[in-house]
């Protein structure tokens, strides 16, 4: 049993919480009575989730997108109701951490992405109010478009995919910017990088990839986000020995 409040400290130091501006209150969201004994996370607070939570006998609940965004919670009725009344009645806590967890440069979204591609000299890419929410490298060697998307989506299953091969026949510089970072193409564009991988492509992004000649892949918003929540986890069994559950609806979005 660890207090809540211990945690939230440990959470917020780490992932620099005050240091982003963002339309996510990050940080915690709703409270418990201030203990917790086991974890789950997962990338969005829909009900089908803090549901699957109480089930594994959860009393916090770590996600990538929580509740509370700009003015959403300026009344507690409909689906709002629903959902911070089932965590008050199963006296459930709930942390987000949106942009600071796309950030971190170890834990966070793209940097796992990164990693698991094996990209080296990877840095900062993708400025967004004023912080770099994603990251940059470059692959051990030129790689065929083809098998690099196919790397994808095995790091990725289940997501909407999507590939643009409109550079370079053969990549070795990508960025990465998670879930709905498509407007940071242009960024990608202006760096020279072969590739960029986001989790959404709309018509404008298409458009714009063509036009820039680069090669641009969409794995699904909810496939690219699964990686941060269950750093998040790891962290808090290696420094509080918290049970964690990640809970996996590989949603094709």
């Amino acid at each position: 049993m660890e207090k809540l409040g211990d945690i939230v400290s440990a959470l917020d130091a780490e992932l620099r919480t005050a240091d982003f501006t963002d339309a996510s209150h990050n940080g915690l969201q709703v409270e418990n009575a201030g203990t917790v004994s086991k974890v789950c996370c997962g990338v969005d607070a829909s009900l089908e989730f803090l549901q699957a939570a109480k089930d594994r006998g959860a009393d916090l609940c770590v996600v990538h997108h929580g509740l509370s965004w700009g003015e959403s919670l300026s009344r507690i009725t409909g689906a709002n109701y629903k959902l911070v009344s089932f965590l008050i009645q199963n006296d459930i806590a709930l942390y987000a951490s949106h942009l600071p967890l796309d950030a971190h440069p170890s834990m966070g979204n793209n940097a796992r992405i990164a990693a698991a591609l094996g990209l080296s000299d990877v840095s900062g890419f993708g400025l967004y109010h004023g912080n770099r929410i994603g990251c940059k490298g470059s692959l051990p060697q030129a790689t065929p478009f083809a098998e690099v998307c196919g790397r994808i989506r095995s790091l990725a299953p289940g997501g909407n995919f999507h590939a643009l091969p409109f550079g370079k026949g053969d990549v070795r510089t990508i960025g990465v910017v998670s879930g709905g970072g498509s407007d940071e193409l242009g960024q990608a564009i202006d760096a020279g990088l072969d590739c960029f991988l986001t989790g959404e492509v709309n018509l404008q992004a298409y458009n714009a990839a063509k036009l820039g000649e680069i090669n641009m892949i969409a794995a699904g918003h909810y496939a690219t986000e699964v990686f941060g929540v269950k750093a998040l986890g790891g962290f808090l069994t290696a420094n509080f020995k918290l049970p964690f559950e990640f809970v996996n609806f590989q949603l094709p979005w």
